[in-house]
């Protein structure tokens, strides 16, 4: 028995009859000894067994067992202190690591078991501390290991929202203020609720006063503000009277468990649920009425899980949970393969260059590759066609800079484009510049399916795929030059599939992805669709087409994916036995995507892409640049501007998700629209700008921001905004765009009754409380031209006279128009 001193020691071996033996020692020092055990000459399981032996205040203290060295993520984690009899209330111990973690404790004479439950890898230090002093050896360091535990979250704000009720036709450019009863002013997210009514989000008051809200628009305030909210205490964020009722301690593994959560009698604040385990879990709010949620939760497999439930940032009682998850596991089955990723080399201008992809499913006489350096000047790039769907573009740039390649089949972006290409030194790297694409994401069948990951911009890492799903899956990684990777996942079982993507042991933007795999599309590959245009369609204007069974059994449905990310039912009306007419009314500009099943299986070509408008936006020709987008400051209004002149009109959308909420504005600028963000806490905030539901190139961005602000949020707050943009040409100068609300003109007088033969009539507009637009009147005559005579007069600012006289008898038409919209009661039918 080595020692800091063996001699004496004196090791005795009892055997206690019940299949168990005690070995007893004396030490004579303090320090850490090694028990060896052996059994027939050879050791016995975990020998050498060590023991940190100490003397305090006259006693000896020992404390031993695995658990003071390490131990895995998800299992109890054990050890034992011993100390004189009777003398363990003078014992304490602490568990500090990566998270909370609850010890368990029992007292047995002079031995006092000890166990915790780590549900994160990482190092935990164990303080033993006798009579208020430290043990030789305190803090131990025992190291977890483990994949770690996997967090899902749901963040709920309906609660937090207080409505000013005031009808705001636009937030876009609105910016507000607020100002606390200190005297504090603090920037506020402003949004919209269901009823269109102006409201300030995430509202969760610390103290009771008067807080006043300043909202204005291009620097001046609008009508009303400031608002003035009176906060007493049952306004006042309240987390210990959220009444909770549902499994919070016992669930069941792929079922669903129902919470509800009472928040009318807790105040203001953001309600968020955070559960933490060994598996994901499926989160869901079911349903809110009343400051009332009904929320849904389904771990994908048994295991102990903690869940957390906060409101305004704070726990609720008895939160977090330690939650024991029962019932069947689901069977799923996860495979990973990894690769070191090494950095590229730069490349300099006047450098021949390659880009590699495999794009299934593609003609090579619809392709085409175009690369756009930094001046806006845009180049063919020459695309040779190789076997199995594979392509190679070539380029050669002419300046050095980051450049956008646009990758297009049949007029349309690929999944993935545009990319981004650096010419010289490359830009600082990260998780977020792994780009990915291909239908291997987004839907699949059972066989192989194929996707691309560039990774060039991302800089040098380990990059892991993992495919998890009903059955084992075979992934092949194909590598290919200049920081691109191809990958091929083959499956035998149809269902639901998440693929995981990693770079430096952190999902890159969007992971995991969500696949539905279909079985063998079968007699779904049978189908034909016929007449479907897929250029030159109009907003509000019908396209139809037909889809041919050819023979083919089973059940047809069609959606329609929009720009802005909605889903649309297409009308389905049988035509003929195996024969259906199909039809849908686009509502927006942009790229539109036709999903066509037959039996849940996509027949071929679907999804079918159809643009809606005469010019198409391309989100290559979208450029953001601006210092917000790397870098910013707590409590500050940080701003970068994103470049849309010459790339058609369409949806704008910027998410921004971090640590906290961010009060988001926006404002047209001459080049495009120019957003600013101010964030409450400090960290790192990923930054995605989307145009037609497409990434531009370089998003999403991460800024680092700084300073001192608000505690974190435990979980990531995502704020988004979104856009309608107008089409605007390069080097053009904006027109200033009116907004008004045309419903709150006022038109009264006689002129509006009835119209009288060569008599001069009139009546009046007053604009007061309708905003900015323009006014617009006309008069047509029965004969269907213009009255020659009608006269506009400004009485003062807001109120105006119309006066017309008409020669013609029959029935006249007055509209008047303020903005886009008619006011009410027009157009008038006016008969002499």
């Amino acid at each position: 028995m080595p020692a800091p001193d063996a001699e004496g020691l004196g090791p005795e071996i009892q055997d206690k009859t019940d299949g168990s033996i005690c070995v007893q020692y004396h030490p004579n020092k303090s320090g850490r000894h090694e028990v060896q055990m052996c059994y027939e000459g050879c050791a016995v399981e975990g020998s050498p067994f060590s023991c940190m032996v100490d003397q305090i205040d006259g006693s000896y203290v020992t404390a031993f067992g695995a658990g003071l060295v390490g131990g895995m993520s998800g299992q109890m984690v054990s050890f034992t202190v011993t100390a004189k009899q009777g003398s363990l209330s003078k014992l304490d111990v602490k568990v500090d690591g990566p998270t909370k973690t609850e010890i368990t404790r029992k007292d047995l004479g002079d031995k006092c078991d000890i166990s915790f439950l780590p549900m994160t890898p990482g190092v935990y230090n164990i303080i033993i501390k006798y009579n208020g002093k430290e043990m030789k050896g305190s803090p131990f360091v025992s190291k977890v290991s483990g994949e770690g535990r996997k967090r899902s979250q749901l963040s709920l704000g309906n609660s937090s929202e207080y409505s000013l009720n005031v009808l705001e036709t636009n937030v876009v450019d609105l910016v507000g203020s607020i100002k606390l009863p200190s005297g504090a002013i603090e920037p506020c997210l402003l949004k919209k609720d269901s009823e269109g009514h102006l409201c300030v989000g995430s509202f969760a008051p610390k103290s009771t006063g008067d807080y006043a809200v300043h909202i204005s628009r291009d620097e001046k305030p609008i009508k009303g503000s400031p608002f003035h909210i009176k906060v007493g205490d049952k306004e006042l964020a309240h987390a210990s009277k959220v009444k909770i009722n549902g499994p919070t301690t016992k669930a069941k593994a792929n079922e669903p468990n129902t919470l509800e959560l009472d928040c009318s009698e807790a105040g203001y604040g953001g309600l968020s649920i955070v559960i933490e385990g060994p598996h994901r879990s499926e989160i869901e709010c079911k349903h809110y009425e009343n400051r009332k949620y009904a929320i849904s939760y389904s771990p994908h497999e048994p295991g102990i899980y903690i869940l957390n439930l906060r409101f305004a940032d704070d726990h609720l009682p008895g939160s977090p949970f330690l939650l024991q998850v029962e019932g069947e596991p689901s069977g799923r089955i996860r495979e990973t393969v990894s690769k070191n990723m090494e950095q590229a080399e730069p490349v300099k201008k006047n450098q021949h260059c390659e880009f590699y992809l495999q794009i299934p499913g593609t003609n090579p006489f619809d392709m085409e590759a175009s690369v756009t350096d930094p001046d806006g000047s845009t180049e063919l790039c020459e695309i040779m066609d190789e076997e199995d769907f594979h392509y190679r573009m070539m380029f050669t740039p002419q300046m050095e800079g980051t450049h956008t390649l646009s990758i297009k089949h049949k007029g349309l972006h690929i999944s993935g484009s545009p990319f981004v290409y650096s010419v010289g030194q490359l830009a600082s790297g990260g998780t977020h510049k792994v780009q990915v694409g291909g239908p291997g994401v987004e839907k699949g069948e059972v066989g192989f399916n194929v996707f691309n990951i560039y990774t060039r911009e991302a800089g040098a890492g380990e990059l892991s795929v993992a495919v998890e799903g009903p059955s084992d899956a075979l992934i092949r990684l194909e590598e290919r030059p200049h920081g691109f990777l191809g990958v091929s996942y083959k499956v035998k079982v149809a269902g639901m599939y998440d693929i995981h993507i990693k770079f430096n042991d952190g999902h890159i933007p969007g992971s995991p992805f969500r696949v539905h795999i279909s079985p063998d599309s079968g007699v779904a590959r049978n189908v034909t669709v016929h007449s479907l245009k897929d250029r030159g369609l109009q907003v509000d204007k019908a396209s139809t087409f037909t889809v041919s069974y050819n023979g083919a059994k089973g059940t047809l449905n069609a959606c329609v994916r929009t720009p802005s990310g909605s889903h649309e039912d297409c009308f389905i009306q049988e035509m003929d036995d195996g024969l259906y007419g199909l039809r849908f009314i686009p509502k927006e500009n942009g790229v539109h995507y036709l999903d066509i099943k037959l039996n849940d299986h996509h027949i071929p070509d679907s999804p079918f892409a159809v643009m809606v408008g005469s010019m198409a936006a391309d989100p290559a020709m979208v450029l953001a640049h601006g210092d917000g987008l790397e870098s910013g400051s707590c409590g500050t209004k940080n701003k970068f501007v994103v470049r849309t002149a010459g790339a058609g009109s369409s949806f704008l959308a910027v998410f921004i998700e971090g640590p906290s909420k961010c009060a988001l504005s926006c404002r047209e600028v001459d080049e495009g629209y120019e957003f600013s963000y101010t964030p409450f806490a400090t960290g790192k905030y990923l930054i995605t700008v989307k145009y037609g539901n497409i990434n531009i190139a370089g998003s999403p961005y991460q800024s680092e921001v700084t300073g001192s602000g608000r505690k974190p949020s435990p979980l990531n707050e995502t704020t988004s905004m979104v856009v309608e943009t107008v089409e605007k040409r390069p080097g053009a100068k904006s027109l200033r765009r009116f907004r008004g609300d045309a419903s709150k003109v006022q038109v009264r007088g006689p002129g509006l009754k009835k119209a009288r033969t060569n008599q001069l009539q009139s009546f009046t507009i007053d604009v007061k409380d309708a905003g900015h637009a323009m006014l617009c009147v006309g008069m047509v005559a029965p004969n269907g031209l213009p009255e020659p005579e009608l006269m506009i007069k400004k009485n003062n600012p807001t109120q105006y006279t119309v006066s017309y006289k008409v020669v013609e008898a029959g029935e006249h038409t007055l509209c008047i128009r303020f903005g886009d919209e008619e006011v009410p009661g027009s157009p008038f039918s006016l008969a002499t």
